[in-house]
């Protein structure tokens, strides 16, 4: 078909498939008030805390900034190329590289609209290979799964749909495969879609792998020989796409990640009616737990999917073989194993039955099947099925359990009985007026696309109302004054420092800037460094995926070489000092941070020393004196609380709604002392808001470390502290008391490390220090540990010990010598090798068969057979 005729004809469907879902979304985001340069931004969820500052990393190193191996602005130090494996390997992302990092809302939200454009694109790139069907059919499915239930509600974690735009041309190119013996666009897409998101690779390597046996199940002669070749194919796009997946895969296995361990046989929180109610249009339960997954692919793919299962003219083992494939996903919805399956055997942390999109794929698909063999006499059945849908929504409203299916507006189901009387109505006069065929078909895409933004507007809605789309200032407040701030400490050093904002903007504001901090909220992360950072004072628990840096000590500050405070109101930390101001922000230099490495000895290996961080700064000074003594607190004043006090435990409840519960309290500071209030507590959703000196900080509870500061003070003096609990459930508490370090003691113990330092430079993935020994020692360093580090003294590899998996630490001999640490991922040498080696061996492989395809078709052609 020459490209003037492919135009006419398909390519205005193509087009359209593309930018309806742009058109779409665009418009329902712009009726909530989102538009480029908007006020309110894209960035709802884990968009402003993750995404935004993972997006703005990644434009740091496609500008030069950083690594594309390792970063050392993620909690201390991080795996990157296992990080973008998960967050930003998406076919879109390098786009971020034409915008600022003060406009990365804009850039995503750009990049967003871009994706559900190419699911679009892609879906209809299938429909017009495999359905025989007219143009607007495979319009409409398009759109459908573009902007099907999943992909609307779940589209603030972005990362996910980059899955979904592959998953159409992997389906085809299997269709190729089978039918042609043509492996090549299936190779492609395989090794796009590992490369591009291996958590969502994995979902649909295993729906195409069991389409496979599907299609070889309903024509097993017809398929038996293209098995070896689906198979082939697959292995070398698998084994192509391990210069991703494989370090990311070492990466998790090293650091940590453990498997959800079965518990149960049925998924908790599910309903008889979860499938049909979200099967309606506009039906937002929820992202967090307890939600039903989310199936919507739009009313006629619904109804044409039904069709395919009722109708006569479809073969009763083609409806067995696919509606097996049907109930199994229905079934990993209720049964908890096969739910696991999907994810890896890893619960989600909210945004639950991340395969539901395979669903709504599995029943536009059908549809399109449905719509090849649906003619006029089919209207009664049409009208049956319509019928059976409407009789069964109006049946949910009657019969659903009102607790679960609280979140079910009536006005969905009108919405929904509305638009399927329409469609019904079209369908039938379509076909009784075939002179206004051109008339009906545009008021069916009309109603169509009624349909597909009103739905879209309401899960749109009720992100807004879960999560908040929140306001530019959310990303851009004090950006400008932090960055300032943060190229001037750049400027002031030529080795590797750390830097902590006590009023970050997100957990992950390290990674915009590009300062090495302690905070982090990422699925990738260390969780061996975070777990032993725990035990000196940083809150990390449960599976680690955050760390917070507020809330320690100086002793931290100290030994992590936390140069530099980033903060609003003076830290009023001992040694620290105001060095620049910008805005509303000043910058506090340490004058007691040690750099990244220090000696010590091979003791530091045993297993039971230096579990805390007395102990540390305790065996590197050689000091034996506590730099830490403790005093009770008294409580002066209590405002709009019940204390009730269960041995150690206090738990604060309060005795009026709608107000803060406060405490004032009074503690003696000896003279030359750092006094810190020890909160350590439980309260899920609390925050603590403390007011010392006339000035606020907050925190919370659960998330941050234990230790909040009341200041230095050189001479004794008596503070009063004032707490105050936001939230309404109960707090638990360990009774609370003060804590106070003897800064002479605390700086005597400084002095004594500091003698012993070693100045590491970094450059990339590179870190380098000169020593002069007199004797064997170990160069202890803060650098998290991981299995990617290769060290090298004087240009000779060495093995490096592991210090509690958390830190590398070195034994050097004695003597003049250079210590190098280098980072490859583990495994990406063998990745590069098997992506290269793969890839050749597919071309090789994919030109013997072109070669035996021609040599077959001489045969055909000279009156021979095609076997």
């Amino acid at each position: 078909m020459k490209y003037k005729e492919w135009i006419k004809h398909k390519g205005w469907a193509f087009l359209l498939s593309i930018l309806l879902p742009i058109s779409i979304m665009g418009f329902v985001y712009f009726l909530l008030g989102i538009y480029p340069g908007s006020e309110k931004t894209i960035l709802a969820s884990d968009a402003l805390s993750q995404t935004s500052n993972f997006f703005a990393s990644f434009n740091n190193a496609l500008h030069g900034k950083q690594s594309f191996l390792y970063t050392w602005y993620g909690s201390l130090g991080l795996n990157y190329w296992s990080f973008m494996a998960y967050y930003i390997n998406g076919i879109f992302s390098p786009l971020v590289y034409f915008f600022d990092n003060s406009q990365i809302p804009d850039a995503l939200y750009m990049i967003l609209l871009l994706k559900f454009g190419a699911i679009g694109g892609t879906f209809w790139v299938m429909s017009d290979r495999i359905f025989k069907i007219p143009q607007w059919s495979k319009l409409i499915l398009s759109v459908s799964f573009a902007l099907s239930g999943f992909c609307v509600a779940y589209s603030p974690q972005q990362m996910w749909l980059d899955g979904l735009i592959y998953l159409p041309l992997v389906i085809l190119g299997i269709h190729r495969l089978m039918d042609e013996r043509k492996p090549a666009l299936l190779f492609i897409s395989y090794l796009l879609l590992f490369l591009s998101n291996f958590y969502m690779a994995f979902m649909i390597g295993v729906f195409s792998f069991l389409y496979v046996l599907c299609r070889f199940i309903l024509a097993p002669q017809t398929y038996k020989k293209t098995l070896i070749t689906y198979l082939i194919t697959s292995l070398l796009a698998g084994g192509a796409s391990m210069v991703t997946i494989l370090p990311t895969l070492l990466d998790l296995k090293n650091n940590g990640e453990s498997l959800t361990k079965l518990s149960r046989l049925f998924t908790n929180d599910t309903g008889i009616w979860d499938i049909p109610v979200k099967t309606m249009v506009g039906v937002y339960d929820t992202s967090k737990y307890g939600s039903a997954p989310f199936l919507y692919f739009g009313l006629l793919g619904t109804i044409f999917c039904l069709f395919y299962f009722v109708s006569p003219k479809i073969k009763l083992k083609n409806k067995l073989v696919y509606g097996s494939l049907f109930f199994l996903l229905i079934a990993s919805v209720y049964i908890e194993p096969m739910n696991l399956f999907w994810h890896g055997f890893h619960a989600p942390n909210m945004f639950l039955f991340r395969f539901s999109f395979l669903f709504s794929f599995l029943g536009l698909l059908l549809a399109g099947f449905g719509l090849e063999k649906a003619t006029k006499e089919d209207g009664n059945r049409i009208l049956n099925i319509v019928l059976g849908i409407i009789f069964l929504y109006v049946l949910i409203v009657f019969l659903a359990n009102r607790k679960r299916y609280d979140f079910l507006d009536k006005n969905a189901v009108l919405a929904s009985v509305v638009f399927l009387i329409v469609y019904l109505l079209i369908l039938l006069l379509k076909d009784r007026f075939k002179s206004k065929q051109t008339i009906w078909l545009f008021l069916l895409v009309a109603v169509f696309i009624g349909e597909m933004t009103l739905n879209a507007q309401k899960l749109v809605e009720g992100i807004a109302t879960e999560w908040r789309y929140p306001e530019r200032i959310a990303y851009t407040q004090n950006y400008e004054d932090v960055h300032r701030l943060v190229e001037w400490t750049k400027e002031q050093n030529d080795t590797l420092y750390r830097v902590g904002n006590l009023n970050s903007s997100s957990r992950n504001e390290s990674f915009i800037h590009g300062y090495s901090g302690v905070s982090m909220f990422s699925s990738i992360r260390n969780r061996h460094s975070s777990m032993y950072m725990n035990e000196l004072g940083f809150r990390s628990t449960g599976t680690n995926l955050t760390i917070q840096y507020i809330n320690n000590t100086l002793v931290m500050d100290s030994l992590l070489g936390i140069k530099y405070n980033l903060a609003q109101n003076d830290p009023d930390k001992f040694g620290f000092t105001l060095k620049k101001k910008v805005g509303k922000y000043g910058v506090y230099e340490n004058e007691f941070a040690l750099p990244l490495g220090m000696l010590t000895d091979k003791g530091i290996y045993k297993k039971d020393v230096v579990k805390n961080q007395t102990e540390l700064l305790q065996y590197l000074s050689g000091e034996t004196d506590s730099f830490f003594y403790f005093s009770e607190i008294k409580t002066v004043k209590e405002e709009n609380v019940q204390v009730e006090d269960h041995d150690s435990v206090l738990f604060y409840s309060k005795t009026m709604p709608n107000k803060l519960r406060t405490l004032t309290y009074s503690v003696d500071v000896p003279a030359r002392s750092q006094a810190y209030l020890s909160l350590y507590g439980q309260g899920t959703e609390v925050d603590v808001k403390m007011k010392v000196n006339g000035v606020e900080s907050w925190a919370g509870l659960e998330g941050t470390g234990q230790y909040y500061n009341l200041g230095y003070y050189d001479k004794a003096e008596t503070v009063e502290v004032e707490v105050s609990f936001t939230g309404d459930r109960v707090v638990h508490l360990v009774r609370p008391n003060a804590m106070f370090i003897n800064v002479d003691t605390f700086k005597e113990a400084i002095q004594k490390v500091k003698e012993k330092e070693v100045d590491f430079k970094t450059d990339g993935r590179t870190a380098e220090a000169k020593v002069n020994l007199d004797k064997e020692q170990v160069v202890l360093t803060t650098i998290p540990y991981d299995k990617g580090w290769q060290a090298y003294i004087d240009g000779e590899k060495v093995a490096i010990p592991t210090f509690k998996d958390a830190f590398l630490a070195l034994p050097v001999a004695k003597g003049s010598h250079t210590i190098k640490f280098v980072f490859v991922p583990q495994g990406l040498k063998l990745g590069v090798i098997l992506f290269v080696s793969c890839i050749l061996l597919f071309t090789f492989y994919n030109w013997q068969l072109i070669k035996k395809n021609k040599q077959s078709l001489i045969v055909i052609e000279n009156g021979g057979y095609y076997d």
